[in-house]
């Protein structure tokens, strides 16, 4: 036969017809309640693994909605635990800044036992200079308060500055790293008195502030002596504690020397301070 006349049927419309007619004696066996025979060997051969393959097909769907419905509840737990871990860390967070304020207000309460010849208020910083060093800053307190310019200001364990202007409600203050600040000091073991002066490019290069003019004719003055403030200084109360001498060197001069102090300030952390409301010119 000439393969120009033979006939092409797809293997479609084979399967088709296939399952057309397993269909139709599907329906002619319940229909008669025919039972046995070939065609019911047939239809054990046709339909048994179609019944399986359904059941196994529908046991899948099954299974994978079990899974998205466990799925769906999995992440609604997870959203539900990550609220409650972030509303734990907020507190945790919240705790630690009430911790670290009680602490700097122990260490306010401290300072003003060790100055109580003095009368102090505390006050909160609520501004500062460009610089990430306080050298100069402003506080929630002013004249309303009874605040004045010229006013001491302590912090840590000694000196900070003094208040340079006054308003209503605030002041600002000038610490004594401030490159215009000068303080009139002396070493407490001996009573020689220097001049501190503020920098605070140094302050920033190694955490130390410079004196001068020293006269320690007997070279008594040594390392980690305390310096605190004169009592002839114009501005500051006197024995307020500033630092201790890091390093000291005798002048060209060979009258004096100079050299740099250890703050006992960190100046770079500062939130709360005490204003001693008391001025070194009317002892009031």
């Amino acid at each position: 036969m000439d393969k120009k006349n033979r006939i092409n049927i797809p293997g479609y419309a084979v399967l088709l017809f296939l399952g057309l007619l397993c269909i139709v004696i599907l329906f002619y066996s319940f229909a008669t309640g025919f039972s046995g025979g070939p065609l019911s060997t047939i239809a054990d051969y046709v339909f048994a693994p179609m019944q399986e393959g359904l059941s196994n097909a529908g046991g899948a769907i099954s299974h994978g909605i079990d899974e998205h419905r466990e799925k769906e509840k999995l992440l609604a737990e997870n959203e539900r635990l990550t609220a409650r871990v972030n509303e734990l860390e907020s507190r945790l967070t919240n705790t630690q800044l009430k911790e670290n304020e009680l602490t700097r207000l122990e260490e306010l309460l401290k300072l003003s036992k060790d100055y109580d010849q003095y009368d102090t208020t505390g006050a909160r910083i609520i501004a500062k200079g460009t610089s990430n060093w306080f050298s100069t800053f402003t506080i929630n307190k002013g004249s309303a308060d009874g605040i004045k310019k010229d006013m001491n200001v302590i912090a840590g364990n000694g000196l900070v500055g003094c208040v340079t202007s006054v308003g209503k409600h605030y002041a600002n203050v000038r610490s004594i790293i401030d490159d215009d600040s000068n303080v009139s000091a002396s070493v407490s073991t001996t009573e020689d008195d220097m001049i501190i002066t503020g920098g605070i490019e140094q302050v920033q290069k190694n955490g130390l502030i410079s004196f001068s003019g020293l006269r320690d004719s007997k070279d008594k003055v040594k390392e980690g002596d305390a310096v605190v403030t004169s009592n002839i200084s114009s501005k500051y109360l006197p024995g307020i504690l500033i630092g201790y001498i890091a390093e000291k060197k005798d002048d060209t001069n060979a009258l004096t020397s100079s050299g740099t102090i250890t703050p006992v300030v960190d100046f770079s952390h500062l939130s709360e301070v005490l204003v001693i409301t008391q001025l070194k010119e009317t002892g009031k």
